[in-house]
């Protein structure tokens, strides 16, 4: 039987593997900037010389209201719900850069949301369609919705996932409220450590998997670290190659709002969007506090 998550406890990372970086990424604190300027393009820095970066935190900012951003590489989103301490009364959300112009009318699907049952778990938003909705805004709404449930102010998530060498070996790390709670070490798509991890089902299943094999702290933050992972192999190529999203819907539709069958022909590239992180993660969410003051 599992263990009901206790989130005032954050172990000690077990059996850690060599890596980039054993501290927690920095993180200014700033007036809102153009990450253009301040960034370097990711499609400039070879693959395998990088390490793609993730952050987001989600912050009570009301006794009724709980907001939330992601940033990364290929993307930066924020949400905020309202609630009634039963349910989900309303929800605004942003698309501050993402990869393609209609990926900024995400904040329609999302609203589907409004009514759910506030619920402190990592499946709260597993009775709506997941491919209609923004993949980061979905997962960045269900954190928020999961923070609305606790006591607690605020959740911080930060990812990292390197580059891979020449055989294909790479770190994957997650650090939650500033403790380093998960490192994989990776082969090719594959966890190989530590041993509690090795043969995850990363690629298929895993959430299920990780609900049923983890407590509730651990799978939320698992199911982040595992996403970053997916959204890392983005680093492969350099997306500006690309001026419409159909020229990628054969392999693509279907997996979200930007490749449904309604949406995967008209999608604009918006060049330049990506931007490099390896030498600035505190950069990622730096005006995090000039958007959303407590």
């Amino acid at each position: 039987m599992r263990n009901v998550a206790d989130f005032s406890f954050r172990p000690t990372v077990p059996d850690s593997v060599p890596g980039v970086s054993p501290s927690t990424p920095p993180q200014d604190r700033r007036a809102r900037f153009d990450r253009r300027i301040e960034t370097q393009r990711a499609g400039d820095r070879p693959w395998g010389d990088g390490i793609y970066r993730r952050r987001i935190t989600v912050r009570r900012t009301g006794p009724a209201t709980v907001v939330g951003e992601l940033e990364d590489d290929f993307h930066h989103f924020g949400v905020q719900i309202d609630h009634d301490d039963t349910e989900i009364t309303a929800i605004a959300a942003d698309a501050e850069r993402h990869p393609w112009d209609i990926c900024a009318e995400a904040d329609r699907p999302i609203r589907t949301i409004i009514g759910t049952t506030l619920r402190d778990h990592p499946s709260v938003l597993s009775e709506h369609d997941a491919r209609a909705n923004c993949t980061h805004l979905f997962d960045l709404t269900g954190l928020v919705v999961a923070h609305a449930a606790r006591s607690t102010t605020e959740r911080r998530f930060e990812a990292e996932v390197a580059d891979p060498d020449e055989h294909g070996d790479r770190t994957a790390r997650l650090w939650v409220d500033g403790d380093l709670t998960i490192e994989w070490a990776m082969r090719q798509r594959d966890i190989v450590g530590p041993d509690r991890w090795a043969g995850a089902p990363l690629w298929n299943g895993f959430m299920g998997w990780a609900l049923t094999e983890l407590d509730d702290a651990t799978a939320e933050a698992a199911i982040v670290l595992r996403r970053a992972v997916d959204i890392s192999r983005g680093r492969m190529q350099d997306l500006d190659d690309y001026r419409s999203n159909s020229e990628l819907a054969g392999f693509m539709t279907g997996i979200c709002h930007a490749f449904t069958p309604e949406n995967n022909e008209r999608g604009v590239r918006l060049v330049g969007s990506a931007r490099d992180f390896t030498d600035q993660p505190e950069l990622l969410l730096a005006d995090f506090d000039d958007r959303n003051p407590n």
